[in-house]
C-alpha cells in the first residue's frame, strides 16, 4: 500500500468519531503539500470519499492553485477523475461544479464536453447548467460561443434564460466591447418578463463611464434610478471612475464625501481611485491625504494602491514617506511589484539614507523579495 493509501485509510479510519477534523486535517495536507503533483494524486485520492467531494471549496482552491501555477494538465486529471462518480454526477450540482471550475480556470473546451456528457449520465439541465456554462465562455472570452450558446440553448433544452443569464451575457458584451448590445439588453429582458437588476446596471455603468461614455453612463444612471434600485458602493465606484475620467476630480472626490450620508462606506477601489487621480495631477499632499484617510477607516490598501502612493512620492522626491508607506506594505503582508519597493531603496540611497534602504531590503528579502538589492555603489 502507497504512504498516500495509508494516510488515507488512517484518517477514514477515524473519521466517524471527528467527522469535521478529518476533513480539514485533509484540506490542511494540501494546502501544506509544496509539490504540486503530490497535491494532484492526494486530491484523486481523497475525493474516492463523499463527504471529500461535497465541499466545494477545497475543489476551488485546489483549481485555483493549479490554475496560477497554469498546471492545466493536473485541473483536467482531477476533475475529469471525478466523472467516475456516476451517482453524482446525475445530479445537476455536480456536473455543474466542474464547468466551473473548467470555466474558472479559462478551459471552455473541458467545460462544453462536461454540458454535453450530462446526458449520457441521465441528468437533465435547467437554467443553473446553462449559466455555468455561459460564465466559462465568458471567463474564457469565448464569446463568440457566448453568444451562440445563449441563443440555441433555451430552444434545444427549453430552458428560460433567468437574470443571471442576462447578467452574464451583459457581461461579455462589455468584455468584448460591444456596449450598446450590452444596453440593448436590458429591454430584452424586460421584454422577457424579467427585471434587470443592480449587478445588469453595474456591469453596464462600470463599462461606459471606464470607456470615456460619460453622458451615456448618466443616461443609463437615471434608468436604473427609475426602476427605484438603490446604488450600492459598486455603483457609486463606477461613476468616480467616469468622473476621473473626464478630470473633475474635484466632483469625485465631492462624491466619495457622499457616500457616508448613503450609508455606504467607502471602499479600497474608491480610496485607490482617487488616490491615482490626484497623482496622476501631481497632488502629493491630496495623495497623502487620502492615503491617511484610507488607513485612519480601517481599509487595507491593495497593491495597486501601493504602487500610486510610492510613485507618486517618488516622482516628488518625498523617500521619507515612501520609506514610511514601505513600512506598512510589509505589515499587511500586501503582495506588490518588486520594482516598486526598489524604486524606494534607490531613492533612499541616492539621499543617502543608507541605514533606511537596508532595511527596505532587508525586510523585502525576508518577505520573498529576493530580487530586492542595494545597489552597488551604497
Amino acid at each position: 500500500m502507497s504512504s498516500i493509501s495509508r494516510l488515507f485509510y488512517r484518517t477514514y479510519c477515524t473519521a466517524t468519531a471527528t467527522p469535521t477534523a478529518s476533513i480539514r486535517s485533509l484540506s490542511n495536507e494540501l494546502f501544506k503539500e509544496r509539490n504540486l503533483k503530490r497535491v494532484v494524486e492526494k486530491f484523486k485520492q481523497f475525493s474516492n470519499s463523499d463527504r471529500f467531494r461535497d465541499k466545494t471549496g477545497i475543489y476551488d482552491s485546489t483549481v485555483r492553485r493549479l490554475a496560477s501555477a497554469k498546471r492545466f494538465k493536473s485541473i483536467e486529471e482531477i476533475l475529469e477523475y471525478q466523472k467516475q462518480f456516476k451517482h453524482d454526477f446525475s445530479k445537476e450540482g455536480f456536473p455543474v461544479r466542474l464547468i466551473t471550475l473548467y470555466g474558472k480556470s479559462r478551459m471552455f473546451d473541458h467545460a462544453q464536453k462536461v454540458f454535453d456528457e450530462m446526458t449520457e449520465n441521465n441528468c437533465g439541465r435547467t437554467v443553473n447548467s446553462m449559466n455555468a456554462l455561459l460564465a466559462a465562455a465568458v471567463k474564457s472570452r469565448k464569446f463568440d460561443q457566448m453568444e451562440e450558446l445563449f441563443n440555441e440553448l433555451p430552444v434545444k433544452y427549453n430552458i428560460r434564460p433567468d437574470v443571471v443569464s442576462y447578467n452574464t451575457v451583459i457581461k461579455g458584451l462589455c468584455e468584448m466591447g460591444s456596449l450598446d448590445q450590452s444596453i440593448s439588453m436590458i429591454c430584452e429582458m424586460e421584454k422577457s418578463g424579467l427585471k434587470p437588476d443592480l449587478i445588469t446596471f453595474n456591469t453596464i455603468l462600470y463599462s461606459l463611464y471606464s470607456n470615456n461614455r460619460f453622458d451615456d453612463g448618466e443616461k443609463i444612471w437615471s434608468q436604473m434610478l427609475e426602476r427605484k434600485l438603490v446604488p450600492n458602493i459598486r455603483t457609486y465606484n463606477a461613476r468616480l471612475v467616469g468622473l476621473v475620467n473626464e478630470k473633475r476630480v474635484q466632483e469625485a472626490t465631492e462624491l466619495v464625501g457622499v457616500l457616508e450620508n448613503k450609508n455606504l462606506k467607502a471602499d479600497v477601489f474608491s480610496y485607490g481611485t482617487l488616490i491615482k487621480a490626484y497623482g496622476m495631477e501631481g497632488n502629493l499632499e491630496e495623495v497623502k491625504r487620502w492615503y491617511e484617510k484610507m488607513i485612519e477607516n480601517k481599509c487595507d490598501p491593495d497593491k495597486l494602491v501601493f504602487w500610486s502612493v510610492i510613485s507618486s512620492a517618488s516622482e516628488k522626491g518625498d523617500f521619507d514617506w515612501a520609506y514610511e508607506v514601505c513600512k506598512d506594505i510589509f505589515k499587511w503582508n500586501c503582495n506588490v511589484d518588486v520594482q516598486i519597493l526598489q524604486k524606494v531603496v534607490d531613492g533612499l540611497v541616492k539621499e543617502s539614507k543608507i541605514e533606511e534602504a537596508k532595511q527596505v531590503v532587508h525586510l523585502g528579502q525576508s518577505r520573498r523579495y529576493t530580487k530586492l538589492k542595494l545597489p552597488t555603489d551604497a
